[in-house]
Order: C-alpha cells, then sequence, then structure tokens
C-alpha cells in the first residue's frame, strides 16, 4: 500500500483536459482514492455532473495485488484484477469470461496531474479510449468525475449534493467576484494617491513665492534652468509658456496639503 499513497487524495477533473471517444466529457468531476483498512484495500468513489447538469455518483472497492476477485456489479464485470505496477501507475481490469470487459488505468504524472485511461468496447463492439485528467484538490468536495467509470447511476444523494454544489459556487463565485472588485478600487486609489504624492513632491521643492490657499488653482512650469516655479498666472494670461521653458500642469491644493492635476487646455497646452 505504500506505492499507492501518492494516489491517496480527491482529484478535481479538468473537463477541457478530456479526451473522449465514447461519450462526451462530463461537466465537472472529483475522483477520490482512500486507504480501507489494513487488508491493502482501496476505494474509489467517482462523482460527476453532467453537461446537461445530471448528478451521477458510483463507489467500488479493489484489492491492488493483482490477484482476480468477484466483482458485485454483475451488470459491468463478474471479476475484477487490480495491480500496482509502480509508484505511479495502477491498473484495474473489469473481466466477464476472464475476458477484460474494461481496462482503467490510473498513471500519475510528472506534473503530478492524474491521468484516468479507460480502454474497452462499446455496445457495437468497437474499441474506444476515454481519457481524464485530474489535479489534486487541497481540500476535499464532494464532487465528480469519469462519464466511462464503472457503471455510474443517478442517486438521490447526487442530486442533493449537485445542488448544494451549485449554491456553494454561486455564492463563493459572488464573494469572489466583490473581492476582486474591492481590489481594483484599492488598485486604482493606490495609483492615485502615489501619483497625488509624486506631483506634490514635484510642487513643494518648486520655488513658491505666495502662500497657496486650500481649493485654489495653481500652474507649474519648468523654468530655463530646469527647476520648476509654481505661478498663480495661467498660460492663457502669459499669452503662451512667459518666460518659462514649458506648462507642466495645472494643481489645486488639497486640505491635507496634497495637489491634484486639474485639466487644462488652453492654445495647444493640455494637462490631465
Amino acid at each position: 500500500m505504500v506505492q499507492a499513497y501518492n494516489f491517496l487524495a480527491s482529484w478535481q477533473l479538468f473537463p477541457e483536459k478530456c479526451t473522449y471517444e465514447k461519450g462526451m466529457p462530463p461537466r465537472s468531476g472529483n475522483y477520490r482514492i482512500d486507504s480501507v483498512n489494513e487488508q491493502q484495500e482501496l476505494n474509489i468513489q467517482i462523482n460527476w455532473v453532467s453537461l446537461d447538469n445530471e448528478a451521477y455518483y458510483s463507489q467500488y472497492e479493489m484489492r491492488p495485488d493483482g490477484k482476480t476477485r468477484p466483482f458485485s456489479d454483475h451488470s459491468l464485470a463478474e471479476c475484477i484484477r487490480s495491480e500496482i505496477v509502480n509508484g505511479s501507475t495502477i491498473i484495474v481490469d473489469f473481466l466477464r469470461s476472464e475476458e477484460s470487459v474494461l481496462q482503467v488505468k490510473k498513471e500519475i504524472l510528472s506534473n503530478g496531474y492524474l491521468r484516468i485511461t479507460q480502454t474497452g468496447k462499446d455496445e457495437a463492439g468497437n474499441d474506444f479510449r476515454n481519457i481524464d485528467i485530474y489535479h489534486k484538490q487541497l481540500s476535499v468536495l464532494p464532487y465528480a468525475s469519469s462519464v466511462g467509470s464503472v457503471v455510474i447511476k443517478p442517486t438521490e444523494e447526487g442530486v442533493i449534493k449537485h445542488k448544494a454544489l451549485q449554491a456553494m459556487e454561486e455564492q463563493t463565485n459572488m464573494h469572489l467576484d466583490q473581492i476582486r472588485q474591492q481590489i481594483e478600487l484599492l488598485a486604482r486609489q493606490a495609483q492615485e494617491i502615489r501619483k497625488r504624492k509624486e506631483l506634490s513632491m514635484m510642487v513643494y521643492q518648486a520655488k513658491l513665492n505666495f502662500q497657496p490657499v486650500i481649493g485654489h488653482t495653481y500652474y507649474l512650469y519648468q523654468k530655463m534652468d530646469s527647476t520648476h516655479i509654481l505661478s498663480m498666472i495661467s498660460p492663457k494670461e502669459w499669452g503662451g509658456n512667459g518666460p518659462f521653458r514649458q506648462f507642466i500642469a495645472a494643481v489645486k491644493l488639497l486640505a491635507d496639503h496634497t495637489w491634484m492635476e486639474e485639466k487644462y487646455a488652453e492654445q495647444g497646452h493640455t494637462a490631465q
């Protein structure tokens, strides 16, 4: 059972990574593998939600020692044989008349994903192969997996869980969206404060020949020696940049003594 340690987890399906030759990939899925007892048995629980929102559940046990044993659900197979090939591969065969009717290969990939490959024959006797890809869940949720798995039947429990899952997803998605909007708002506010701080530093380093009044608008210019000066006279009143190299911005003094840039457009000068 030590070799099966890597498999013991709840695995969440990547529907977009599935490839199916029989049936359609589910909307969502969960594949859970647990150790049952000291008899070296594994318990497989499979939950999934179809594209038309039907919830399904399946469960079976296996002892991966390579021996053939009776299988409880004769609608699929008479016997089951499972074997741990190595620490990253388990092969399960479902047998009827000593022949495999469905083989399920469970593999831990190099990227940590779980790949479930199912091979068998469809109702017309044609070979098929379905592949599911899962990632390990950090927390255990009671949902959803493979459409081609061992006889999967709709249950009242599955429908109840599906409805609960839908409600949970709607609520958590709503809260996450609210948090995202709050983060975006805080980011915009932080950017605005940072911009106001940079402008305020420029203004306070500029030459100032008067006492600014809160709420009034003034004009920041660059002088010929590249230093800055704050003036009460606008470019319009100067008839251009006046005696300065260039007009920088129209600025207003706020109550917290920071400076805010104001829109100004006159005779080709634009400050925003």
